[in-house]
């Protein structure tokens, strides 16, 4: 921590006998080495005068290394690279005023910032905000910037947890963004990874072995140490990292990757742990705690008091897999849990996922937990995500995978939905380009990443003979990451730019209506399925009613009348207005709109195919 005369160096390294600080001050004579004195639970601590913003350093380990610091700020030259010490506070900021987001209004906005400009830089980022507002999203969550090993990764491969990765500009650029997404009135939620390190360039674990379980299990390897002997400096580590985001980069709150992964046997899980601290901070703004889980475990957005770990929100993947399964037809890998139903759709959005605790095929066991006390809004629902299309062979977006018309009205379904919607870079204007795998570690590692990737493939049945496999892009392969890249271009051309119109104006109804900031949780929404095809969704809005009908595949007819359907059909007659379909000439270029016929005590609607109709209750 550097202040006006110099820095104190301070690490956690439970296992070094000594610990001995190589420190290049530049312009201010030769490299020193200082010796750290050890001050307790494990921790080593040594003050260095003149020392301070831009000095350059690196610890010795009982004589071995030397190594970039664990906890560095920045990494100027790379995870393997010296250490950098950064004077955060120097920094001037502008956002004195900002107020943040609440949770209920957040429309969250998915980027990875190396492939969603054309520098691919947190400054080039900063040029494309006011796109993003005029989109009308309120929070951009960037995928992991924690500094990688190589040129370009999607940033699960994070090494060093507190730096930002150089490849995207320095610890300022990152907070030039954040200001400046502020000043134009939107959050910026980071992505952070607790489940693992590197493989590559993560130092940690020399300094302090108890960082790992030896008896906890990960899909990258040994589980990091929540519970064991040595387990309280670790939980310490995470919580200081998720601080670090909150204060010195003045960011509006964490989604935290594979929670499933991080066990913990603690009386408290650090997971709840970890959102008291977060939620206790005095900053003027809300910070939310979001989790990646796969288990459909309704106690991580419980409230505390009820017994919960009290998280803001939680994925909820169901809903995309349904949807998807619907669209698409897919029915290998985990896809085989559903049936794309419209009733399997709608019980989905009424609970905020579809496995409440029955047997998954897939997994082999029950999954998931009632929902019926949780405000659904804690769900966030997606069409695409980076798992969900970068986890494919090859990277296809939702658009490539079911005819565009389809994906206008799973659109209109996933911005009417009471859930809190996510959109993925590009989904927008149904962008071309792929987001595929992609890393670009040493020869060695880099191999057995490429032969991993397409091992993954090769249950499938589209992979069956090894010829296919070797059409899967190669991750290390600098043309797999160009190939992700969004096109800027296709915005303003057909069909890119009309599916651009409907989002912006889906968005804009989704803010404009009373409903979606409403306080009461609970009796503001249902959904129920007209034919195996289409969903109906209805909701309060101030006294009145927005009604959904989105047919996902075909056409044909479907009628709303009083006593049948839920919650709308009993209003079928009560005056109805019709708002949109997204198949307006403005969304569409080869427009077919459904034929909507509003009469007394019935709505009846002709589907020429796949759309969605959108109606407002006077």
């Amino acid at each position: 921590m550097p202040d006006e005369t110099g820095v104190t160096f301070r690490v956690w390294a439970s296992a070094a006998q000594d610990i001995t600080l190589q420190v290049d001050m530049a312009d201010k004579g030769p490299e020193r080495h200082v010796a750290l004195r050890r001050i307790g639970d494990g921790m080593f601590e040594a003050r260095v005068e003149g020392a301070g913003d831009g000095t350059r350093y690196r610890y010795l380990v009982n004589g071995q290394g030397p190594y970039p610091d664990p906890a560095s700020r920045s990494q100027p030259a790379g995870v393997h690279g010296a250490s950098e010490v950064v004077d955060w506070t120097r920094f001037a900021w502008h956002d004195a005023r900002w107020r943040g987001v609440r949770f209920e209004d957040l429309v969250v906005y998915e980027l990875h910032v190396g492939t969603f400009t054309r520098a691919g830089s947190f400054l080039d980022l900063l040029d494309r905000l006011p796109y993003l507002v005029r989109l009308g999203v309120t929070a951009i969550e960037l995928m992991p910037v924690a500094a990688f090993p190589g040129r370009r990764n999607w940033g699960y491969d994070g090494a060093a947890l507190f730096a930002p990765a150089s490849q995207y500009g320095g610890p300022d650029d990152l907070r030039r963004l954040v200001d400046g997404a502020h000043r134009a009135g939107l959050a910026v939620l980071v992505d952070v990874v607790y489940t693992h390190l590197g493989p590559d360039g993560a130092y940690l674990s020399v300094f302090s072995p108890d960082f790992f379980s030896p008896h906890h299990k990960s899909p990258w390897g040994d589980g990091v140490n929540l519970d064991g002997p040595g387990s309280a400096m670790v939980r310490r580590f995470v919580a200081d990292n998720a601080l670090h985001w909150i204060h010195e980069y003045h960011v509006d709150g964490l989604r935290l990757d594979a929670t499933h992964a991080l066990a913990d046997d603690s009386p408290r899980h650090v997971l709840a742990e970890l959102a008291g601290t977060l939620h206790a901070l005095d900053v003027g703004r809300p910070v939310h705690v979001i989790a990646e889980d796969e288990r459909n475990l309704a106690t991580i957005v419980r409230p505390a008091s009820d017994g919960g770990w009290g998280l803001d929100g939680v994925w909820a993947d169901d809903f995309h897999h349904e949807v998807h399964r619907l669209l698409t037809g897919e029915g290998e890998g985990y896809y085989v849990d559903y049936s794309g139903r419209a009733e399997d759709i709608a019980a989905t959005i009424d609970r905020g996922w579809f496995y409440t605790g029955q047997r998954s095929e897939y997994a082999g066991r029950a999954k998931g937990s009632d929902t019926r006390d949780i405000d659904v809004r804690r769900f966030v629902f997606c069409l695409q995500n980076h798992d969900q299309v970068g986890n494919r062979a090859f990277g296809q977006r939702l658009s490539q995978l079911a005819d565009l018309a389809s994906c206008r009205a799973a659109a209109a379904l996933l911005l009417v939905a009471p859930e809190t919607p996510l959109l993925f870079m590009g989904e927008e204007w149904a962008a071309s380009a792929p987001f595929l795998y992609f890393t670009d570690h040493e020869d060695g590692l880099g191999r057995l990443v490429t032969d991993g990737r397409r091992r993954e493939f090769a249950r499938f049945s589209a992979f069956s003979d090894s010829e296919a496999l070797t059409r899967i892009p190669d991750p290390q392969a600098a043309a797999t990451f160009e190939a992700s890249r969004v096109d800027w271009d296709e915005v303003d051309r057909e069909p890119h730019a009309s599916m651009l119109r409907l989002y912006r104006a889906l968005i804009a109804l989704r803010q404009a209506e009373a409903v979606f900031a409403d306080d009461e949780p609970g009796d503001t929404a249902w959904a129920s399925a007209l034919d195996e095809a289409t969903v109906c969704v209805t909701r309060r809005v101030s006294g009145r009613r927005l009604l959904l009908v989105a047919r996902l595949a075909g056409a044909g007819r479907v009628t709303l009348a009083d006593g049948s359907g839920a919650g709308a059909a009993s209003e079928a007659g009560r005056g109805w207005d019709l708002v949109l379909t997204t198949e307006d000439p403005a969304f569409a270029p080869d427009a077919a709109p459904p034929c909507v016929i509003i009469g007394d005590g019935a709505i009846a609607i002709d589907f020429a195919r796949p759309s969605a109709v959108v109606l407002r209750q006077r």
